[in-house]
Order: structure tokens, then sequence, then C-alpha cells
């Protein structure tokens, strides 16, 4: 099986749950709709990891090991955080593009 065939399994952190509730319940507070546009398109972008989630570039921050995350850019802000461990994409954060990286779920676990 080649690269462009193989399928990754994605597991999402269950803090990365959480965070996406919270954006959900954020922008529900103003357009019903839109939350669930996002959620689903987060969500959506998210599972398009099973295949070739090295199409993205390496996450590099201070704070984190040089090239050991990627990231994908989701609904024009959203930053879905990943790494890739042998067959599976272990999806450790997300992040509001326009927050300090403080906010971050990564900024003190590593």
């Amino acid at each position: 099986m080649d690269n462009a065939d193989r399928v990754y399994t994605v597991i999402v952190d269950p803090a990365v749950n959480d965070r996406m509730y919270d954006h959900f319940n954020f922008l529900a507070r103003v357009s019903e709709s839109a939350a669930e546009r996002l959620l689903d398109n987060l969500i959506e972008d998210m599972y398009s990891l099973e295949h070739l989630p090295y199409r993205n570039p390496v996450f590099n921050r201070p704070y984190l090991r040089s090239g050991k995350y990627r990231y994908m850019v989701s609904c024009e802000r959203y930053l879905i955080v990943y790494q890739v461990i042998d067959n599976t994409v272990f999806i450790d954060d997300i992040q509001d593009s326009r927050q300090a990286d403080n906010k971050s779920l990564l900024y003190y676990s590593n």
C-alpha cells in the first residue's frame, strides 16, 4: 500500500472535545446554525487527517519540541494541532488563531 492509500486512525484528546464544545457554546449564543456549521466543519477536517496527515505544515513553537506537531487551518481561524505516531493521528489541541499561545492546551504540558 503506498502512502496515498494509507488510512490512519484519528484519536481526539478529550480536552480537545471540551474546547470544541466551549467554542460551539460561545458561538451558539449568537447563531446556533453558525455554531453547528463550525462544529461540523471542525469534525470533518479532523477526520480528513485519516488520509495524508503529513500534507500540513509543521507546527513550531518555542515551547514545543521541533517537528513534533503539525497543524491544519480549519474554518479560516482555527488550528487543529496534531502529531502522527505510526498509523495514528493524535489531535492534541484546537486553537483559535487570534488567541495568544498561552491559551494552547500544549503550552503548559510540554
